[in-house]
């Protein structure tokens, strides 16, 4: 079983459900870079005190901190883990690679979990959140085809890319990442 991994997938694909599912079954560190931050902002580190600076702003943390954060994760990490909600672009992707492969750390796999559009908005819809309008989900989902998924090109090109069909119910998606990895 690969023990380096990274989900993809557009919002509300189920990515943060399954990679919880999993770490939890295969003992793998969890890291999904909004709670990454979040902890590193509580711990009052000096990484979490720029990255709590720049969100206060109401701007992006830059590629180079959200690395940096990553990386303090994955260099005390032995057992294994799992990405969830970055790279989300190219130009993180690269960088990610170079971090790993300092690290002795490479991606063993990538999982993308494809799910249609029309099932994405309808499933978001049901969410219930005040900011998931219609609107809002295709913007969303528009964002991450012209950001996101050039990285299924790149991570198909270095054979590590699994598809998996995410319109299923939780355990037989679950079931089909088991299945590609194993």
């Amino acid at each position: 079983m690969k023990k380096k991994l990274l989900f993809l997938g557009p919002p509300g694909a189920g990515k943060g459900t399954q990679s919880v599912l999993f770490c939890k079954k295969y003992g793998l560190e969890h890291l999904s870079t909004g709670d990454l931050l979040r902890n590193e902002v509580s711990s009052g580190s000096v990484l979490g005190l720029k990255a709590a600076e720049i969100m206060n702003q109401g701007e992006l943390v830059s590629d180079e901190l959200v690395l940096s954060i990553v990386e303090n994760r994955l260099i005390n990490i032995t057992q294994g883990w799992l990405l969830d909600g970055f790279p989300r672009n190219v130009n993180q992707a690269n960088s990610l690679k170079k971090l790993l492969e300092k690290i002795n750390q490479p991606l063993e796999a990538v999982i993308l979990i494809k799910v249609p559009d029309d099932y994405l908005i309808k499933r978001l819809l049901e969410r219930g959140r005040q900011d998931d309008n219609e609107e809002v989900i295709t913007n969303r989902l528009k964002i991450y085809r012209e950001k996101t998924s050039p990285l299924i090109d790149l991570y198909s090109k270095q054979g590590i890319l699994k598809e998996i069909e995410g319109n299923a119910e939780i355990d037989v998606v679950f079931s089909c990442i088991e299945k590609a990895l194993g």
